[in-house]
């Protein structure tokens, strides 16, 4: 599951160094060094200390050297793409920003110039760099990012640091998936829609709460955990599955229709975790005329049932 570490707010700039967790070599030791250089800036970009940072399931793939993004930028490597904090060093050509001003960062820095971002459609930006993917991370006490006119946001006053560290990839990815793509709630009838989330880490308890402010009638909640499912029904989930891991994505899908309208399955499901079972579980939950989400990081080969997805028309989207 994520979590997130908020830090002291009395670091300083060292003219030349700083402290930074690095792995040297995929699922390798993550080590605190002292004497990292603190990277430069570009001249549309900004050097943040950072403030809060969270620790993602997208993170772990890096580690594990799953991520292409990753292996292109090379070892050794600083992970960390969920965070905030303070800017102390600003471009030449930045305009909205200034030193001392608290900010939140997307996990996403898209350009603003290629056709994806003329449509409207930055997630998927043709050039767009990535914190802990493209680029060291935030697992140091510093991160220079580009683009910084373009992709920061202020914090207000009643935002603090850790919860701003949040809306850097988990709420803005459940908000994605649920919302944007997902469309949750918009096509139902008298507004009520079912929506069943497999995974329920940082992003897929990030989904329950965005499907409860939508007002979806019915939540449920997929996971092996108990202590995740029970924070699932603290935000917002109405049903909770408890699966097991020898279960097959066709049993676990089954435990879930039992909660939908007819039995046949969820309005819209999202896999928030990313397995080959949970992926399949999901497609096989969704009820005909359906939708089906992938946020979940994939991993691994899956089987997606392609006769049930054409044969029940459900509506399989991709979310970033």
């Amino acid at each position: 599951h994520q979590s997130i570490k908020h830090h002291s707010s009395s670091t300083t700039i060292h003219p030349s160094i700083m402290k930074a967790a690095i792995y040297k070599e995929f699922n390798g030791t993550i080590s605190v060094k002292e004497d990292v250089p603190i990277p430069s800036i570009s001249n549309d970009g900004v050097l943040i200390q950072v403030m809060a940072t969270g620790v993602c399931r997208s993170d772990w793939h890096g580690w594990k050297g799953h991520d292409g993004d990753v292996k292109k930028a090379g070892l050794p490597f600083c992970p960390g793409h969920e965070f905030s904090g303070i800017v102390v060093r600003i471009g030449s050509s930045v305009s909205k920003f200034k030193t001392g001003d608290k900010v939140a960062v997307p996990f996403i820095l898209s350009c603003g110039r290629c056709h994806h971002c003329h449509d409207d459609r930055p997630t998927v930006c043709a050039h767009q760099e990535q914190p802990g993917f493209t680029r060291w991370g935030s697992f140091a006490e510093f991160v220079s990012i580009p683009r910084a006119d373009r992709n920061l946001c202020l914090l207000p006053p009643t935002v603090s640091f850790v919860q701003a560290a949040a809306l850097g990839c988990r709420f803005t990815t459940a908000y994605r998936a649920v919302i944007q793509q997902g469309k949750c709630c918009r096509q139902n009838k008298g507004g009520q829609q079912t929506v069943a989330v497999f995974g329920c880490g940082g992003l897929g308890l990030s989904c329950i709460l965005m499907a409860a402010s939508q007002g979806a009638t019915s939540i449920i909640a997929v996971d092996v955990s108990p202590l995740a499912l029970q924070k699932a029904r603290e935000l917002g989930a109405t049903h909770i599955v408890q699966t097991n891991r020898e279960q097959s994505s066709e049993e676990m899908a089954s435990l879930t229709k039992q909660y939908t309208r007819y039995k046949e399955g969820a309005d819209l499901t999202i896999d928030a975790a990313g397995f080959p079972t949970t992926s399949e579980a999901a497609v096989y939950a969704t009820r005909p005329s359906g939708r089906m989400v992938q946020v979940g990081l994939p991993f691994g080969a899956t089987n997606i049932p392609m006769t049930l997805v054409a044969g029940k028309e459900i509506e399989f989207v991709g979310s970033h």
